[in-house]
């Protein structure tokens, strides 16, 4: 994926190239004087328009920039974020804390307006920046000198940056700068390089970016590792467990070593018992110790295409913590008693031994129940298929309960991407989801449901995992754009709209084809799920108690949880002294998950871009998964998205927002069409694809 100095000087161009195109309709909009608000207003004692402005309104917010260089203060308390004109931004970066003037006027249609200019920039948002360095040649004292700068890889920085010392980098490296800022405030930046990525095209340099930028910690502390080798080392006793004897076995992907959770069933006269077995991880990480630290401060284990950043050391990830078959290991055990309707009765924890009869893997699994299984297979399931049965009777059930109460089942594409043996993408496939991972599924979200309820009754403190419902302006949206793809929405209420009344909607989308498309707009309509010391609830699984205790050896939330119960349910300590930390490792929790969903999110769309960009010219079958005023997107069977521009297609369309559809004399393009496109580009760099339409619109 060697590229050439002339790729590099066609990426270099494109911001040399984008603001000779400003600079040009700048001019022109000049000579036609006519209004320049949407490119830029001037700030002066008159209102644009000669409307009148109230008075000067001084502020302090956050600064936000936008790719144009214009941007908005975030004020608090304030009904609106204040427009800022490039020209008087003063030099401020995205996140600066800034002081502003700015006044309200109403413009042409009598509708308020914002506007205003950075006095002083209060506190730096940005301390370092991850771009690629370029070159220019400038005359001083006529002499020709070349100069260093940084191309910001956030577009949305358009300030050139100027590298003061480059530490041996040159152009077309990836490195990760220093801001130095002066009290100038001027357009030009200057900069240190403090880490040299290398090629900005590579793989290795993009992805160490993208880590370095989410904020994610790669390497352990010599004190962590000799603390969690230490721990490693702690010797198994019964005093105080419960040795469970039953059929017992954990089910995972076959590449999975932090095996954190084993099941059991067992079938009653009046339902079942379902045990979920947890590797008992808090009792490996001593409370308020350097360890304890290493969690709260990461919050997640990192799961990657090509590898795995733990949360923990390894001798605790994928040893004394996994529970490997064969092998006895502490685990806290949540032992659920289910009616027939699969309804949770009473849940107990306990701590406990188990040993794993085998470390059973989906793919395999889902083969014995499609019949498909080889001898092999059968061989190694035998003495396990009474009791594997008897799991699939309760998952029917289960997904029977969770359907009925109205839980939301989003039907989002995943890719499995394939690795060659020099570590890059050689196919991207869509990843399927068969019984087995469904299964597993379903009894974890009893024993996370059952455990908080039982926490909750208790007046115990817990980190609970909470989902909210909908803003209700992103739900009347949602409804909106479903009602405008021809879905009867007259049922659903935009204020109080249950997940029933939702997943009744995505059911019809999914008989039309179209759930996909439904199903992303649905997502992005929803509140984030996080973390909380207080049960408010999940509106998407439609759970009113709902925790995380099933994943402590990759997650801080389910660590905090088992070590609350260790403290205050088993060892009889004060539920009181624990609430703070429930609150702590709450806001930590949500914090590392979102770290480590943006970075997860961003290397395999890297991946997806690489893949791709050795298929220049190549025709894909591909669905339209949404339109816009600029476009429409499309999504080829393999999940690599990309954009087809509207500028590009054949015939004059224009955006009907009323049909959610791109509208031509010659037909329209809707969302759900079956369509066939080109690749046209791979940007690495900006991690997007471009691709142009070649037929099969809808007519």
């Amino acid at each position: 994926m060697k590229k050439t100095k002339n790729d590099f000087n066609k990426f270099s161009s494109r911001e040399k190239t984008k603001q000779k195109a400003k600079r040009a309709l700048l001019r022109m909009v000049e000579e036609l004087n006519v209004g320049t608000a949407a490119t830029k207003i001037s700030f002066s004692e008159e209102a644009p328009h000669g409307k009148r402005r109230t008075q000067d309104i001084t502020a302090e917010g956050i600064f936000s920039e936008t790719s144009s260089g214009y941007g908005f203060v975030t004020v608090e308390g304030a009904d609106r974020d204040i427009f800022i004109p490039e020209s008087y931004t003063r030099g401020a970066l995205d996140s600066d804390k800034v002081k502003i003037s700015y006044r309200v006027y109403k413009d042409d249609r009598g509708e308020e307006r914002t506007e205003g200019r950075i006095l002083e920039i209060i506190e730096y948002g940005r301390k370092k920046l991850i771009g690629t360095v370029d070159s220019e040649t400038v005359r001083i004292h006529k002499r020709r000198i070349e100069r260093l700068f940084v191309i910001p890889d956030d577009g949305k920085i358009k300030k050139r940056i100027y590298l003061r010392d480059a530490f041996g980098a040159d152009r077309g490296d990836k490195v990760i700068v220093r801001l130095i800022r002066g009290e100038s405030y001027t357009y030009s930046l200057e900069a240190e390089v403090l880490d040299n990525l290398g090629d900005t095209f590579s793989k290795e340099a993009n992805y160490a970016a993208i880590l370095a930028e989410c904020g994610i910690e790669t390497e352990f502390t010599k004190e962590e590792l000799l603390l969690a080798s230490k721990s490693a080392g702690l010797p198994l006793t019964a005093e105080g467990r419960v040795v469970r004897d039953e059929v017992i076995f954990t089910i995972d992907s076959a590449s999975a070593k932090d095996l954190d959770d084993a099941v059991s069933v067992k079938k009653l006269s009046t339902g079942w018992e379902l045990g979920v077995h947890i590797a008992d991880v808090s009792l490996y990480v001593p409370e308020k110790s350097a360890l304890d630290r290493l969690v709260m401060a990461r919050g997640n284990s990192v799961y990657f295409t090509d590898k795995v950043i733990p949360m923990l050391p390894e001798s605790l990830s994928n040893g004394a913590c996994s529970l490997s078959p064969d092998t006895e290991k502490y685990t806290l055990s949540a032992i659920m008693t289910l009616d027939e309707s699969g309804a949770i009765i009473s849940t107990r924890v306990e701590p406990s031994i188990i040993k794993s009869r085998i470390k059973g893997v989906y793919s395999e699994i889902n083969s014995i129940f499609d019949g498909t299984a080889d001898e092999q297979v059968n061989s190694k399931y035998r003495d396990l298929l009474p009791t594997l049965n008897e799991m699939r009777s309760l998952y029917e059930v289960l997904a029977k309960k969770s359907s009925l109460r109205g839980a939301l089942e989003l039907d989002s594409p995943e890719a499995e991407i394939l690795l060659g043996s020099d570590g890059a993408p050689t196919a991207i496939i869509r990843r399927e989801r068969g019984v087995s991972e469904r299964l597993i599924e379903q009894f974890m979200l009893t024993a996370n449901e059952g455990v908080a309820t039982l926490l909750r009754e208790a007046g115990i403190p817990c980190v609970y995992r909470v989902h909210e419902a909908p803003p209700e302006d992103k739900l009347s949206a949602f409804i909106s754009y479903a009602h405008n793809l021809g879905f009867d929405t007259s049922y659903i209420s935009h204020d109080k709209c249950s997940s029933g009344d939702l997943g009744a909607l995505l059911a019809e989308a999914k008989s039309r084809g179209v759930c996909e498309a439904l199903s992303y707009s649905c997502l992005r309509a929803m509140a984030r799920a996080e973390y909380s010391d207080q049960p408010l609830g999940h509106y998407g699984l439609a759970i009113k108690n709902y925790c995380h205790f099933t994943s402590p050896i990759r997650r801080l939330s389910d660590l905090a949880t088992h070590r609350i119960i260790r403290a205050v349910l088993i060892d009889g300590k004060s539920a009181e002294r624990y609430r703070s930390y429930a609150k702590r490792a709450a806001a930590a929790a949500t914090e590392g998950e979102t770290r480590a969903v943006n970075a997860e999110r961003r290397i395999e769309n890297l991946y997806k871009v690489i893949y791709m960009s050795g298929r220049i010219g190549e025709e894909f079958s591909a669905t339209v998964s949404s339109v816009a005023s600029f476009g429409l997107f499309a999504m080829p069977e393999n999940t690599c998205e990309g954009l087809i521009p509207i500028s590009t297609l054949d015939a004059d369309y224009f955006y009907d927002e009323r049909t959610v559809s791109l509208r031509s004399a010659t037909g329209n393009i809707r969302v759900g069409d079956k369509i066939r496109v080109r690749l046209e580009e791979a940007d690495i760099l900006r991690g997007k694809l471009r691709y142009s339409l070649i037929g099969g619109e809808s007519k």
